[in-house]
């Protein structure tokens, strides 16, 4: 895979990503805020809890809904084409947006989060394309870092645009709320430039693509017939309920706890990237060959839960952001050492397959938990945070009596070891 190759594919990512470094902490603003106007002018503290956790609920289930199918289409009409089909998807949410905000409705908010959610399958595409292009175990797990890497850039790019372009002290009069979304549809379009220009499909094998309901439920299930994939996925799938839950809810607590607005917003997901950026890029691999696999994902596991107990005790607001630093730098660690662990457990023919599901099962317990953690924070703001704390300590204790069989251990071993 030629370097301008994959550059695209992390600025694809980086593009994807965006969406959420800048979207959360507007929206958090336009619904949160009274003065925006966004809704109407009584509307209580609970319901604005309620509304913006539907918001974020809807985008985060329909990306799962779409991911599956998006998932199964680039594996019949290649990675190129999917991308396609994911970017203009954006660009046509994006739209609704802006809409929604020139006009004030809820409503089509929710649609335009509807669909770029459900066209959001652009990084477990990216990662099956990367591991297309690998050319062995430690390749992989490199290019692995390099998508978090773009993930990593997305989360800071998204608080530096959404931050600049929103405040009227940096930008003056040019500054709003609307001017970030018009800042994200031009990078989308670059992002579609990219793909078609310096993007080509290296995994020629195609499945042919059938549309059918039950995929969504097929997909999950199929995991029951991969016993490793079984093995690790509660593990998992707490690690992401811990992850999203923490991520979701960040910018509503500091606005709810501290008056935090857009900008206070930005810094913790400048924070968040920053931190995630650094460990991605820098200590993959230096960290993989000194630990297991397993013992990596266990002190990250530790790391999150102490940090999110940490991140609601704390009484000084800037000091919260020490918590997220450290949250997210070992995340930034663990996390393609996870996705290494699924893309090694299964053949090169399931690979698309399973990193759809990765990508699903984030995004199913990010509806879940942004639906319940709404309204949970209508009765105590801190409530998602023990929900961390409690899921990052089942994690681990999940890996530790779980993870023995020297298969698993054979699968998170050390390079020199295994």
């Amino acid at each position: 895979m030629s370097a301008m190759a994959k550059i695209t594919l992390l600025f694809v990512v980086f593009v994807d990503l965006i969406g959420q470094g800048l979207v959360f902490p507007i929206l958090n603003t336009l619904i949160m805020d009274p003065s925006t106007g966004f809704l109407p002018a009584g509307t209580s503290t609970g319901m604005r809890h309620f509304n913006y956790g539907l918001v974020i609920g809807i985008f985060f289930l329909s990306w799962f809904l779409g991911v599956v199918y998006v998932s199964k289409v680039s594996d019949a009409i290649g990675r190129k084409n999917a991308l396609l089909i994911c970017l203009g998807g954006a660009l046509s949410g994006y739209a609704l947006t802006l809409v929604a905000l020139y006009v004030n409705s809820l409503w089509l908010l929710i649609l335009g989060r509807a669909i770029t959610g459900f066209t959001a399958g652009n990084q477990p595409i990216a990662q099956a394309a990367m591991i297309d292009g690998s050319t062995d175990e430690a390749d992989r797990d490199r290019n692995m870092g390099f998508i978090v890497t773009g993930v990593s850039f997305g989360l800071v790019g998204g608080p530096i645009i959404g931050g600049f372009l929103s405040d009227p002290d940096l930008l003056g009069d040019l500054a709003s709320l609307k001017l970030p979304f018009y800042a994200s549809f031009l990078l989308v379009l670059i992002a579609i430039g990219l793909v078609i220009t310096f993007f080509h499909d290296i995994r020629t094998e195609r499945t042919p693509f059938v549309f059918r309901p039950r995929d969504i439920t097929d997909s999950l299930w199929k995991v029951t017939k991969h016993p490793l994939v079984m093995q690790i996925m509660p593990v998992y799938a707490l690690f992401m309920i811990a992850n999203v839950t923490f991520y979701v809810f960040v910018d509503n607590y500091l606005t709810s706890a501290f008056g935090y607005g857009v900008l206070g917003g930005s810094i913790a997901m400048l924070v968040i990237g920053v931190a995630l950026a650094t460990s991605s890029t820098f200590l993959v691999k230096p960290a993989q060959a000194r630990f297991s696999k397993q013992k990596i994902v266990g002190v990250s596991l530790a790391t999150m839960a102490i940090c999110g107990l940490a991140f609601v005790l704390i009484p000084v607001a800037y000091l919260t952001f020490v918590p997220i630093f450290f949250f997210y730098f070992l995340f930034g660690v663990s996390y393609p050492t996870m996705l290494g662990i699924f893309s090694s457990s299964v053949s090169e023919a399931d690979q698309g397959w399973v990193m759809g599901v990765t990508t699903a099962v984030f995004c199913l317990a990010g509806g879940i938990m942004s639906l319940a953690g709404g309204e949970l924070m209508s009765f105590d703001i801190r409530s998602p945070y023990y929900i961390v704390v409690v899921t990052a300590a089942l994690g681990l204790l999940l890996l530790v009596t779980t993870w023995g069989a020297p298969a698993m251990r054979q699968l998170t071993a050390r390079p020199e070891a295994s």
